[in-house]
This record gives structure tokens, sequence and C-alpha cells, in this order.
């Protein structure tokens, strides 16, 4: 079923049971066991919580558009650099004109980070934009739009200050913000502002430099009872021409991957030193790039500059650009929340065979999957098999097996007879189903989509959510 409706806080795909009157528009009170910290104390991070034995892999993201600022044209001059002169920044890109955000120092884009309480790795660069690898997650930034992406208990939305006014700083302001999130998992395990998705709107809301002018407005796409992403927009102006490269953004999210793909991600499965010279950042470095051929992700991005970066004791993060483009991928290995996510703002017209690579890769038992397009992306994709097909006819088929003992320890018994895999190991095909679709419109010329995706045979796996309780189950005031 596809919801298409521009309601101002909600629009869900299932009607029954009813959404949360926070997602409709109509609770203006914090839920009660959400992270708590007054709105004008803003100079400090949100409280730090400790480890739980497992960790949220999916990503919050947010996006921001900027536009020069009459009268401070003079700010944002080229800048012409013979090298980047950081040796965080590497990579062999020549000579680079940096202009607006690019500009910002390493010092600057620190800051920004550490509002989300994460850090930077490592960066590579070419003309067109900066990607870093940050210690949850990464970091994208043009000329003038930036793309902040972080895992676990970040508190991503505490940057949207720091960045209006380090934008201002360059003569920059604030075109387009939008942030989006799948529902977590576990949603206990947050810290403030992301005790919910209310209390994010809240904390955006509170910004009143940016939303008395964009007046965004906030999306959920898909069941409120299982998986579902939740979308702020905030968009009165289109997006800027010169720069802005992210016409369309797929993002694919992996859950309970094989565990055979898993361990290849554990830095133990790789020796610590392959002689005496190596130092930890060079066996570091080392072990990144196994890891990254070991699972084929290379070969997800062929002709790109690749940026991995393995983490210890689990774990693996990677970016990379290709001119305009980039794509990015994160894992969390650990049983029982296994995850890893896909996302590019490539211009593909067909996202079909980079989504069937994806999936070969990590064979998971089920993924999300989601678009976000503008009125021009989404006519020159056409006729989108995986979002514009019906039900029935949305599949995904995807080899399973070479000839060799492989594991089935992530697939249920059904799945295996289903999708006609025997023991010997024999290759055969691994099919996977669209749940559910959802598809919204978002301002004037944005779309986002959002399908759920299960193997077929596992369909006892369709998740709760634990982000949302019942209507009965609730307290709240209404204003």
């Amino acid at each position: 079923m596809i919801s298409d409706s521009n309601t101002s806080i909600s629009s869900v795909t299932n009607t029954p049971p009813p959404p949360p009157p926070h997602e409709l528009g109509i609770v203006h009170c914090p839920t009660l066991g959400q992270p708590q910290q007054p709105y004008d104390d803003d100079e400090h991070s949100g409280e730090i919580r400790d480890y739980t034995g497992v960790f949220e892999g999916p990503e919050k993201t947010l996006e921001v558009v900027f536009r020069k600022m009459i009268g401070f044209e003079h700010l944002n001059a080229t800048d012409d650099e013979a090298s980047i002169g950081d040796s965080a920044r590497s990579g062999p890109v020549g000579a680079i004109q940096r202009t607006g955000l690019r500009k910002l120092a390493r010092t600057d884009l620190d800051r920004i980070c550490q509002r989300a309480r994460c850090t930077i790795l490592s960066s590579v660069s070419n003309r067109y934009l900066d990607a870093y690898v940050l210690s949850e997650s990464s970091l994208f930034v043009y000329s003038y739009m930036i793309v902040l992406k972080t895992c676990g208990t970040t508190t991503l939305l505490r940057c949207v200050a720091t960045l209006i006014e380090l934008g201002r700083k360059i003569g920059l302001e604030v075109d387009w913000l939008g942030y989006n999130r799948k529902n977590f998992s576990f949603p206990g395990d947050q810290a403030f502002p992301h005790g919910s998705f209310h209390q994010e709107m809240d904390y955006l809301y509170s910004h009143r430099s940016l939303c008395e002018r964009l007046d965004g407005n906030g999306y959920t796409l898909g069941p409120v009872t299982g998986d579902h992403w939740f979308v702020f927009v905030a968009d009165h102006t289109r997006r800027w021409a010169e720069d802005n490269d992210t016409d369309r953004v797929l993002n694919i999210m992996m859950f309970d991957i094989d565990q055979d793909v898993a361990q290849k991600f554990y830095y133990d499965q790789y020796p610590a030193r392959i002689d005496a010279n190596e130092s930890e950042e060079e066996a570091t470095k080392r072990i990144s790039v196994e890891q990254t051929k070991a699972a084929g992700i290379d070969s997800l991005v062929p002709g790109a500059t690749i940026d991995p970066r393995a983490f210890e004791p689990c774990g693996y993060s990677m970016n990379s650009i290709l001119f305009h483009s980039y794509s990015t991928m994160h894992i969390t290995p650990e049983e029982g929340s296994s995850y890893a996510s896909f996302e590019t703002n490539q211009k593909v017209k067909d996202h079909t065979s980079l989504v069937s690579n994806v999936v070969r890769a990590f064979r998971p038992r089920r993924f999300v999957m989601t678009l976000m397009a503008d009125e021009g992306g989404l006519a020159e994709m056409g006729k989108n098999p995986l979002f514009g097909s019906s039900a029935c006819e949305a599949r995904i088929s995807v080899p399973f097996g070479n000839g060799k003992s492989q594991s089935t320890r992530s697939l249920s018994t059904a799945s295996i007879a289903s999708n006609g895999h025997a023991s010997n190991g024999v290759s055969h095909k691994m099919t996977y189903k669209r749940k559910d679709l959802a598809s919204i419109s978002v301002e004037d010329d944005q779309t986002c989509m959002m399908g759920n995706w299960i193997l077929e045979g596992n369909e006892e796996l369709i998740p709760v959510d634990r982000e949302w309780t019942p209507l009965r189950h609730r307290a709240f005031s209404f204003t």
C-alpha cells in the first residue's frame, strides 16, 4: 500500500492500529521516560550513556544546504591550493579550489563533530567534496552542502546551531535542512534530544532562526508497529544547482547479516602485526583494506577512491568518492544486533543491480530501503522496479553458495527450502520480497520512498517497533 500526502506531521502506510498522537501533531509534551534537558542549555553535549552490550546501527542523517548571504559574496572567493596541507585529508587530489563550506578550518569541523559526540579519523578529497570517516559513521562536505551521518547514541541534532553559526561566519545561510532516521531498535539507550521523533522535532523547532523562516515539517513512512522511517524537512526554496549533487539518495539498511560475513569484520580475525616494524596505525590500515577486499566492498564502488576503517574489537566504516558522488558503508557485526548499511548519492537511473550486489555481499534476513529524490531526479529514473512495481512483483533474487561449504546460520530452514539451497553448498538463489511500501511528497519538489524487504521464508522475523507503544499505555497532555 502506498500513502501519498502532505500531512504536516505524519504519513503512514498502515491505518490500524492508529499512530501515536505525537505523530499526528496533537501532542506537545515529552513521553515519559525520555532523556530530558532544558532546550536553552545547548552548550553541553548530551549525557553520556554506558555501553549496554548492543549497538544502534542505523544512522541518523542530517543534510544542510546553504546559500550565499547578500552582501557577503567576498567571503566565498575561491582559494587555490597546491595541496590540501592536512595529514587527515589524504589522497592524490592535486590542486583543489575551495569555496564555501570547504573553507572551514579543521578546528571548525572538529567542533561540529564534538557536538554530535564523534571524532574525525581520516579523510579523502577530490575537486568536488571532502569525505571524512568518523568514529561513528561519516561526514561529507561540499561547497554549499554538508551531510553528517552518525550511529549509536550520538547527539547529531546538536550540530544544527553550530552549523548555522559557522555558515554565517563565511557568509552563508541555511537554505534547506533535512533530517531522517529509521526507528530505533534500542530507543532507551538514546541521549537527549533523541528520545523520540517528537522530541527531535521539538528540538529543531527550538532553533528559531531556522524554523521561523523555513517552517519545517515531520513525516513518518511505513508501519508504525514495525520498521518505519522518520523524515524532517525544512525547505521553502529549490536547492542550489552549483554544488548540490544529491538529486537522489539511496540507503540500504540490512539487519541480521550472515554470520560468516559478520566474522570478516572482527579485528582479531587478521594478524595483529605482519612484521616487527609495522606500527599500530599501519596495522589498522592494512586490516581495513583486508576487510574491504574480504567482503567484496571494493567491487561495490568500482573506480572510486576508498577510505576504509576497521575498528577494535569489531566494526567497519568506509567512505568512497567518485567525482560529485559519495558512497558510504557502516557495519556492526555483533550477533543479536548485526547491521550493515550502504548509502550513495550517485545519479543512477536504475539501482537494481547495485542493490542486488549489496544484498548479495551481506545476505541479511531483512533490509529497509529508502530513496529520497527531487522532482528532476525522480523523472530521470523513470519507472523504478524496486519502488514502482506491485508488491507481488517486487522481488530481488541473488545467488547464494559457490560450491563450497557455506554457513546457513542466518537463514531459517524455511528460507533455505523455499530458495532451493541444498546442504552440499551448491549455488542457488536467495529471494527477497517487498513486504510494504510507503511514498510521500515532501514540500514542493521532493519525494521520499521507503520499502521493507524480507527473505522469503523468514516472515516470522518481522520486527515489532520498540519506539512505539499503544495509546492506552501513553500519558500526554494537550495544548
